[in-house]
């Protein structure tokens, strides 16, 4: 039997909550660990039943999308199991001495099961595959080089969407109000017109979005395209292991997984979004035919048990029966827009 509840199956048959209660449980140390690799995978779902056969033997949890483009994951490994994760990965043509981001802040509750799905694009940017050369990427630069480039007038731009941006951004960056990866790159492209032969920069929470935009500037006849080497994660490594590098980044980095961020300075650059006290403390309403993802200080999340207003709250007291009749035909994917001045129904 498998680690993660199933006999011989290649996918997750426990509850969320049979899970959480499992991890819960655990008596050892987990490493979060994201990587990415632009590769031409050609048999997507053999090579996700690999992964999966390969993973869940060791224990490992996390979220992993696969495309013909690549390889994109963000995992949860136990200490323990750590040499053989990588000894699993360096006898995979594909994945062999790849590049590990190690989450800054890191309690072990990352992930709560093993998911790989299979997409399109590992990251979705709504062009087609002809229209730029995703291998063209800028040049990747240092922590050290980052900051210089800074400090000599670069134009820095931020490539993650607004939720993102708000707790925590680079002094001096732009960061576009976008919700989606595919509205910011022409987005991008107009905001930088005139700067064609000028230094630009970019940077993401990984690097892989950078990848992608840097490639899709090149295209569009920027000759000085740059980006952050690791994103922010490996950034932070870099300035946490060498105390004489400035760091440049402010407020918390936002990340994909149930920790939601990881806190890299002191400064506090956003506001609840119910109260407008200073806060940086992402939540997703926890009624679940809502889900909201946004910004609740301590005292709100008291005051609206967690939701994101009085209506919410009373749709959570409901009964389970009567919460999963409500939810039929529901979408629960939303995202607090503060750019487009969306207000929370408070009554």
């Amino acid at each position: 039997m498998d680690p993660n509840g199933g006999k011989n199956n290649l996918s997750n048959k426990l509850s969320k909550k049979e899970a959480i209660e499992r991890l819960k449980k655990e008596n050892f140390r987990r490493i979060t660990v994201s990587f990415y690799k632009y590769i031409i995978i050609n048999d997507t779902n053999l090579f996700r039943d690999e992964l999966y056969s390969e993973w869940s033997s060791l224990n490992v949890f996390g979220r992993i999308y696969l495309a013909t483009e690549g390889v994109n994951a963000q995992m949860s490994v136990p200490e323990d199991n750590w040499n053989n994760f990588i000894s699993c990965l360096n006898n995979i043509n594909y994945l062999k001495n790849i590049h590990f981001k190690i989450a800054v802040e890191d309690d072990g509750r990352s992930f709560y099961k093993l998911t790989i799905k299979i997409r399109k694009k590992i990251v979705a940017d709504g062009l087609g595959d002809n229209e730029y050369d995703v291998t063209n990427v800028g040049r990747h630069m240092s922590a050290i080089e980052w900051n210089d480039a800074i400090n000599n007038g670069a134009t820095i731009i931020d490539m993650r969407n607004h939720y993102e941006s708000e707790i925590g951004k680079f002094k001096g960056a732009i960061c576009p109000e976008v919700e989606t990866f595919k509205e910011e790159l022409p987005l991008v492209k107009d905001l930088l017109k005139g700067k064609e032969g000028e230094k630009v920069l970019l940077y993401c929470t990984g690097g892989i979005r950078c990848e992608k935009a840097s490639a899709y500037l090149n295209e569009h006849g920027f000759s000085d395209v740059n980006q952050l080497h690791g994103g922010i994660i490996d950034y932070v490594r870099q300035i946490n292991a060498d105390s004489s590098i400035e760091n440049k980044f402010i407020g918390k980095n936002f990340v994909f997984d149930d920790r939601l961020s990881e806190r890299i300075t002191d400064d506090v650059i956003s506001h609840c979004h119910q109260c407008g006290k200073k806060c940086d403390d992402h939540i997703n309403c926890i009624n679940v035919n809502c889900n909201l993802l946004f910004l609740q200080c301590k005292k709100c999340k008291i005051k609206y048990e967690s939701c994101c207003s009085m209506g919410c709250v009373e749709i959570s007291r409901l009964s389970p029966e009567d919460k999963k009749e409500l939810r039929k035909g529901m979408g629960n994917k939303k995202i607090f827009h503060s750019h487009k001045k969306v207000k929370l129904n408070l009554k």
